[in-house]
């Protein structure tokens, strides 16, 4: 017994978005698609967040690693998702828990990231002539190494604590990537204490980093209500705009999957919402940064000129 608790330990058997035969192909496609573009985008956002010398600031430093991030969890997962569609091979070994504990590293990085990215706007718009001294690149570099500990502290917490625990005989992940809710589904231990540790930890993180952007954004809007003048109140809207949808998305899709009450709980909705904040967020979060930001625009335009210069 245990020698085959053992091989259940080393090989799980993820089932994928779906098992009908015809959609393997057309979701093959869509994801692919879906996953180059938010590759591409990251990866551009980090290369010209740090070869542009417009974009040398403390804004552009937090975005840099907020595309990481991105860049990040879509890698761990997308890779894996796409094999699984063309060579009708769904078995996971080792890499299972690697696959979790890099997972919850990015996806809880990404959060206090996103909060960091809405301290630096209260404090570029509630506090100018002191935004240099306050987002020093010591303190940029602190606002992004803190969480990146903390992150790497938590999910090889979870990760060990999950996978030191007891498996029983059916080792079928239903999902599309060995997460923590359907893994502690497999398990035959007592599963309190884990469930407890995940309770305990999304809550902390999800409350304590929506905290610090609610907090940011009400002196954000304060602050701009003071303002007399309409081109006053519009411009730190306009320069929130980006930030403010990714959290909307990013949040609202997070509160769905792991608030919602566990009667209304289903691995197909859970198969939903994973897909869109691990693979169609990723590739949406450059797009809107992009397309809704002047000095990418023209970062792009100059990298494409330089481009062009040395082609030519």
């Amino acid at each position: 017994m245990e020698n085959y608790n053992q091989t259940v330990l080393s090989e799980f058997i993820l089932m994928g978005i779906t098992d009908r035969s015809e959609l393997q192909a057309p979701l093959f496609g869509l994801f692919l698609v879906i996953y180059v573009i938010s590759v591409v985008g990251s990866l551009g956002v980090v290369i010209l967040t740090t070869v542009d010398s417009g974009l040398q600031t403390p804004m552009y430093f937090l975005l840099r690693h907020l595309a990481f991030t991105d860049l990040g969890y879509s890698t761990t997962i997308g890779p894996k998702m796409l094999v699984n569609f063309v060579a009708d091979q769904n078995k996971i070994y080792y890499f299972c828990a690697t696959q979790l504990a890099f997972f919850l590293e990015f996806i809880i990085s990404e959060l206090f990231i996103l909060s960091a990215m809405s301290y630096d706007r209260y404090v570029a718009i509630c506090n100018l002539l002191l935004y240099t001294f306050i987002m020093s690149q010591r303190a940029c570099q602190v606002l992004v190494a803190v969480p990146y500990l903390y992150c790497t502290f938590v999910s090889l917490l979870v990760t060990t604590k999950i996978f030191n625990l007891s498996f029983s005989g059916y080792n079928v992940i239903k999902h599309f990537y060995c997460d923590s809710l359907p893994l502690i589904s497999l398990l035959c231990s007592n599963t309190c204490e884990i469930e407890l540790i995940i309770l305990i930890l999304a809550g902390f993180n999800l409350i304590f980093s929506l905290l610090i952007v609610l907090m940011s954004y009400l002196r954000i809007l304060e602050s701009v209500l003071k303002k007399n003048s309409a081109e006053g109140r519009r411009k730190p809207f306009s320069t929130c705009g980006s930030h403010l949808t990714v959290v909307t998305v990013f949040y609202r899709t997070l509160t769905f999957m792991y608030v919602q009450p566990e009667s209304s709980h289903s691995f197909d909705t859970d198969k939903v919402a994973s897909i869109f904040y691990t693979l169609v967020i990723p590739m949406l979060n450059p797009l809107i940064y992009s397309l809704k930001n002047k000095d990418v625009k023209c970062a792009l335009q100059r990298m494409w000129k330089k481009l062009c210069n040395v082609f030519s």
